[in-house]
């Protein structure tokens, strides 16, 4: 039991040290988070993109001006959410939405291995148009999701830095008193 609790305390003190290094992260709270929302959106095209959004995860990151250490983050803590498994069956349908499909290409039919050998690749077709609105949906969400998360990680940094203020004033207050 004592192992297991220490384990829990390990992980929680390493969580804890992450963000205090994501809120210290020198550049400002705009380069803090825009880094923190562009990692969080990208994370939710990444099983949709077949993980080839992280050939672009690093220069997207420098030319936007965001924080890479705080991009990472973002991006870790989009896995742990679960968001891009969740939403997916959201995004097919609002990537239907967006991009409607012809008739035919909507229902998959079924087809044999032998089929596909002999040259009949229909059913190969309506799969990937398929994941291109899955592909639509997530960016969208990615995106949305992506501009939300820069607020709220702007009004956590301000009102941790107000914290910290206060417990500096408090301090400086008893010093002088003593």
């Amino acid at each position: 039991m004592k192992n297991k609790k220490n384990l829990i305390n390990r992980i929680y003190r390493a969580f804890k040290l992450n963000i205090f290094r994501l809120f210290r992260t020198p550049g400002g709270v705009k380069k803090m988070s825009l880094g923190f929302s562009l990692g969080f959106g990208m994370e939710m095209i990444v099983i949709s993109s077949a993980c080839l959004v992280y050939l672009i995860f690093y220069p997207v990151v420098k030319l936007a001006g965001g924080s890479v250490p705080a991009a990472v983050i973002g991006n870790v803590i989009g896995k742990l959410t679960f968001l891009p498994i969740i939403l997916m069956p959201f995004a097919k349908k609002l990537g239907e939405w967006v991009y409607p499909s012809s008739s035919s290409a909507q229902r998959i039919q079924e087809v044999s291995l032998l089929d596909i050998f002999k040259g009949d690749f229909s059913a190969v077709g309506s799969i990937l148009h398929g994941g291109l609105h899955i592909l639509i949906g997530m960016s969208i969400f990615g995106a949305v999701l992506g501009v939300i998360s820069y607020y709220v990680i702007q009004f956590f940094y301000h009102r941790t830095a107000k914290r910290r203020q206060a417990k500096r004033r408090r301090k400086y207050v008893l010093s002088e008193t003593a």
